[in-house]
């Protein structure tokens, strides 16, 4: 059993949680988060537990990309130990 990492972000509006990944794919990549941190969120807004929520597919801090999910939604982590996907910075 994985543990997920959710931030609860706020937005204009409200606050919603986002959740991310599996910590222990987060554990080797290079941005880490903490609260206050200015961060900019993509991804889909879906209803969890019938509270509104965000499955992030890149996260974005400082000039930093952590991509998460691919354009179909497949986790990147998923085989990412087979694959040597490790630590991904900035892909612009």
């Amino acid at each position: 059993m994985f543990y997920g990492l959710h931030l609860k972000v706020k937005t204009g509006t409200e606050t919603i949680s986002a959740h991310l990944a599996p910590t222990c794919y987060l554990d080797n990549q290079e941005i880490q988060f903490s609260k206050g941190d200015k961060i900019m969120v993509e991804g889909s807004r879906v209803s969890f537990q019938n509270v509104p929520a965000i499955i992030a597919t890149e996260v974005e801090k400082n000039d930093d990309v952590l991509k998460l999910r691919d354009t179909n939604g497949y986790p990147v982590w998923s085989g990412w130990r087979k694959k040597g996907m490790g630590k991904r910075r900035n892909i612009n």
